[in-house]
């Protein structure tokens, strides 16, 4: 995080927990507009003449469907078809920015880096440069997933259902916009956790190093959100991914749950089915995150994204395998 936009959060009652996790004072009103600073994503930079060649053959979705008005929710895959990361793909001049878990970046950057040989590419960490903000409000949103606008900053609308939006910005961008919305649009800064929160709701599937490798893409529902080209040719991983969609469906998919549990499971954590005693693993907790909008309210249910044997998912007896066996209460999904 560059240090200038950190000291501005700084200034303007931010604490950082750690590097990723940022908060600040509890509101004294309830606020439905709502703007959040984000660490816990980084931007790897993708830029050289070859640039669109090299992401063709590594990434699912089609390079050539991504423009300046139309980003897309893709991943990249290891040869066995298991995602490595998943990442929102961004089109900013003729270059491209992977937005990416922070924790993945580096790991990321040296797989693309083996494929570039004598590539016009070049791979830049642009995390110190560009910033990354939150927006929420709950005005009616008419524009698709993932639609994009570029302006004195790139916004990319990441909700079907309201005005949710990822902000990208220069630095000095990133204060002036940052400053009007709090100060003249009464938008009110929330912790950087609630929009992981969001996140979830929304059914964005970010991976995280417990999670990398561990499942094809269509385990992730990116086929849903139109992140999965089966018409585009040959990239690493392709052939598994085409097998598990003509052969018919995965076995597993995304499922959006809640749980009353106090602690929310790390990610990777087993699900089992409790009706019969014997414990079976069925499932894996993908992401879970408690809402932070109502601090006072302790016994509103966490969400989770969990990755569960789709013939399994209309079981009644869903259990985190914890000492208690809290339940897990599966949600309608956002999306068609």
């Amino acid at each position: 995080m560059n240090q200038n936009w950190k000291n501005f959060l700084l200034n303007n009652q931010a604490t950082f927990k750690s590097d990723t996790q940022i908060t600040f004072p509890a509101a004294a009103n309830d606020n439905d507009k709502t703007i959040y600073p984000i660490a816990h994503l980084a931007i790897l930079t993708v830029s050289g003449k070859d640039a669109a060649k090299l992401l063709q053959g590594q990434i699912t979705c089609d390079i050539n469907d991504i423009t300046e008005t139309k980003s897309s929710f893709c991943a990249l895959c290891n040869p066995k078809g298991r995602a490595i990361t998943t990442f929102l793909l961004v089109k900013n001049g003729t270059a491209f920015l992977i937005i990416l878990p922070e924790a993945l970046l580096e790991s990321v950057k040296k797989r693309l880096q083996m494929y570039i040989l004598r590539s016009d590419v070049t791979l830049t960490n642009s995390s110190d440069q560009l910033c990354l903000i939150g927006f929420s409000e709950p005005e009616l949103q008419t524009e698709s997933l993932f639609g994009t606008t570029q302006q004195e900053v790139i916004s990319v609308n990441f909700s079907s259902t309201h005005n949710r939006r990822l902000i990208i910005a220069e630095v000095d961008k990133a204060i002036a916009l940052w400053s009007e919305q709090v100060d003249h649009q009464n938008f009110e800064p929330k912790n950087s956790d609630q929009w992981r929160y969001l996140d979830i709701l929304s059914g964005i599937p970010w991976l995280t190093t417990e999670t990398s490798e561990e499942f094809i893409p269509q385990m992730l529902n990116l086929d849903l959100l139109g992140g999965i080209s089966f018409t585009k040719g040959c990239y690493t991983g392709q052939e598994i991914v085409a097998r598990t969609h003509y052969l018919g469906k995965a076995k597993r998919a995304l499922f959006l749950a809640e749980s009353d549990a106090p602690l929310m499971p790390i990610p990777n954590s087993t699900i089992i089915d409790d009706s019969s005693g014997t414990e079976q693993n069925i499932g894996k907790i993908l992401l879970a995150q408690h809402s932070q909008l109502d601090p006072k309210n302790e016994s509103s249910p966490g969400k989770m994204l969990i990755v569960l044997q789709v013939s399994d998912s209309d079981t009644r007896y869903l259990t985190l395998k914890d000492q208690n066996h809290h339940k897990i209460t599966l949600l309608p999904w956002p999306h068609s």
